[in-house]
């Protein structure tokens, strides 16, 4: 089939985007479907006798090819370029992706066909990349119910499909409910202690929606990260924060868009699933094959973190009140939501003298991405650059980059999209568009992958200046995406970051590290008018400054991981009653105490719940792989952070291996032993030594 009656079966790795439109989403998709199950049950006429690995478990692996690339492609227009006419394309179709993605393990044929080969001679002899795929393949058939009497795959194949399409509306429900949102301030004495750039860019953001003018000028606030965070952060109006906190706290609560009883079906369907595979619950199900094995054995790691962390927790609070007492001459008391991350700034500027906004004007994203490909260059032996020819993407702020080998061999592009645009999902992400394969000549085809943000914007003719938490993500992501680009995994499934959920992280989080080392932030960080690195009493006030709550950091995460856990491990007390206050029993001791008592995060947490599976009953991996991530950075502390050594080490036996060992015998390569558990509690702060 062409590319020009089908654009989206497109295998050209750097597609033209201006062809890919809702109008031909359907006949693509429904094309690549027929395909898909043609490959697919060719595979399933395999006799046993003429049963081998390459007719079988490789035909398997090969099948299906046109239609992940199409469906890739619709599901990332749906995250960056919301539409009606896109969404109801995707709504259309998405149903019969899920059944045909559901029917492959439970094919009763296919499932024979497999056997047969897993039942000869040769099938032992396999090694290396061939016997994992055949190992996990079979594993996964197993986990996705390949066993199960002709019942019970029915039933399985009908919850699929009804968790993808809730899923699906959860997440649609996020985005519209923060969309529909804007407060617009034309009091400017109202944004007192707000910085000059927040500013800047609410009075942008008004100008851009027709709202004010120089005589009369407004301001526009939203419930995107980069417009409510500053206000929360920096504005003296405990009013102006109370309206903003307060309006975040209802996404997915609002109107038409609550998600309560949605959530709620999710987990009943989840939980039936679970039963279904003969499992004891969700979490048990997902995790069978990750690294912590087992729900409770996550929620163990999760509890013995909070035990570690509880006391230094209680000591921030306290500090925390004493320090609002003291400064408004009142009695120690709880304070109000709305007034924590304000009420921190402060005391962070009085203990160290340090407010982070002074290195924003360090930090223009032009000059932070070139840093972090100098960075990536030196220590992993790569060459990145703009994409030379056409840039055609999805939005004109998107760039494209080619990443050589630095012996000159292209391993791939990479598109970057970093700032927030209505039509763009929340938050940061890597996702991967096309795996490359081994050619006849020995050398591979180029992968392709995205990295993608919601950072703040360039406002009145300046660069965008991000803060330093924005950095750490550019860098966390890049990570993940380094992941994917440098895989050499013959088989593609088993490339890049399609890795257990509590190891993929790993990658991403350890480049972070290079946010805080003065020789590499002197790579990049410079003020972007006068060019001159950081000062160096700034850049001390910084580290002294990076365990500041590091304890209520911590806990913030292991809430979410608890959360998660108990809901999918013990989901019957969430179904019914107030939401809420079930939350707040299940995370005493996890969260502060408020004068007002806050909404839960769990109607907008998409982790959880805007995919059938995604972060559920995972969430904990982010706290699991920085233990990974601080562990594995000691040999960079001790071997030099640009020991290029050190790097190739990294990329032979983490990045370029994917999936094709275990993840725990992939970290002993790199590290000659078991993880440190006490090595994240160090690093935080929490631990002497």
């Amino acid at each position: 089939m062409s590319s020009e009656a089908h654009p989206f079966h497109d295998r050209a790795k750097l597609v033209d985007w201006s062809t890919l439109t809702p109008d031909r989403i359907e006949a693509d998709i429904s094309a690549a479907l027929v395909e898909a199950q043609a490959e697919v049950d060719a595979v399933s006429a395999v006799s046993p006798e003429e049963a081998t690995f390459a007719n079988t478990f490789i035909a398997l692996e090969n099948a299906g090819e046109t239609l992940r690339r199409a469906w890739s492609r619709v599901d990332h227009l749906t995250s960056v370029k919301d539409s009606e006419s896109l969404r109801a394309a995707h709504k259309a179709m998405l149903p019969k992706v899920t059944e045909f993605y559901s029917r492959v393990p439970l094919n009763s044929e296919l499932w024979a066909a497999l056997k047969s080969f897993a039942d000869k001679p040769e099938a032992a002899s396999l090694s290396g990349v061939q016997k994992r795929l055949f190992g996990e393949t079979l594993a996964d058939f197993v986990q996705a119910g390949a066993d199960l009497p002709p019942e019970k795959k029915a039933r399985l194949e009908a919850l699929n499909r009804e968790l993808a399409e809730r899923t699906n509306r959860y997440g649609d429900n996020v985005l519209d409910s923060t969309n529909a949102y804007e407060l617009l301030v034309e009091d400017e004495s109202r944004l007192a202690g707000l910085p000059d750039s927040a500013k800047a860019a609410a009075r942008q953001s008004a100008k851009g929606k027709g709202h004010g003018s120089d005589e009369k000028p407004v301001w526009r606030f939203t419930l995107q990260a980069p417009s409510i965070l500053p206000v929360l952060k920096y504005a003296d109006d405990a009013s102006l924060r109370r309206e903003l906190y307060e309006a975040s706290s209802l996404i997915g609560l609002r109107d038409k868009w609550d998600n309560t009883a949605l959530l709620r079906e999710i987990l009943v369907l989840r939980r039936e699933k679970a039963a279904l595979l003969d499992q004891a619950n969700f979490a048990d199900q997902v995790l069978q094959r990750r690294m912590a094995k087992t729900g409770a054995a996550a929620l163990s790691f999760v509890e013995d973190l909070h035990e570690k962390a509880a006391a230094g927790f209680a000591a921030e609070i306290a500090e925390l009140e004493a320090f609002v007492a003291e400064q408004t001459g009142q009695s120690a008391q709880r304070l109000e939501p709305w007034d924590v991350s304000y009420w921190s700034e402060k005391l962070r500027q009085a203990k160290y003298d340090f407010d982070e906004e002074a290195l924003r004007p360090y930090f223009p994203i032009g000059q932070v991405l070139d840093g972090l490909f100098r960075i990536a260059e030196r220590i992993f032996g790569l060459r990145i650059q703009g994409h030379e020819g056409p840039e055609n993407s999805w939005h004109p702020d998107v760039k494209l980059y080619d990443l050589y080998d630095a012996g000159g061999e292209l391993l791939g592009y990479f598109y970057a999209d970093w700032h927030p645009r209505e039509e763009k999902r929340g938050g940061a992400w890597m996702n991967f568009l096309d795996t490359g394969e081994s050619l006849a000549d020995g050398s591979r085809s180029p992968h392709v992958g995205l990295i993608t943000g919601n950072m703040t914007e360039p406002v009145d003719g300046k660069p965008a200046l991000l803060d330093h938490r924005e950095v750490e993500t550019v860098f966390h992501e890049f990570g993940h995406l380094l992941h994917h680009l440098l895989g050499k995994v013959e088989i593609k499934s088993l490339n890049g970051v399609n890795v257990a959920w509590d190891f993929v992280e790993l990658p991403s989080q350890i480049m972070e590290n290079w946010c805080w080392n003065r020789e590499s932030l002197d790579q990049f960080a410079r003020h972007f008018e006068t060019g001159e690195p950081i000062p160096d009493d700034l850049f001390r006030k910084m580290v002294s400054a990076r365990n500041f709550q590091s304890a209520a950091m911590t806990m913030r995460q292991l809430s979410l991981g608890k959360l998660d856990l108990e809901m999918h491990l013990n989901p019957e007390p969430y179904l019914a009653g107030d939401l809420d206050a079930t939350l707040r029993e299940t995370l005493e001791g996890y969260v502060m105490e408020f004068k007002t008592t806050p909404r839960s995060i769990v109607r907008r947490f998409g982790h959880i719940f805007s995919s059938p599976v995604g972060y559920a009953a995972g969430y904990y991996s982010y706290k699991w792989a920085e233990v990974l991530d601080a562990d594995a950075f000691t040999r960079f502390e001790k071997e030099g952070i640009f020991n290029e050594r050190t790097g190739r080490e990294f990329r032979e036996r983490i990045l370029s291996k994917g999936n094709s060992e275990d993840p725990m015998e992939l970290f002993k390569s790199f590290m000659g032993r078991e993880p440190d558990p006490e090595a994240l509690l160090r690093r935080c702060g929490l631990l002497a030594g």
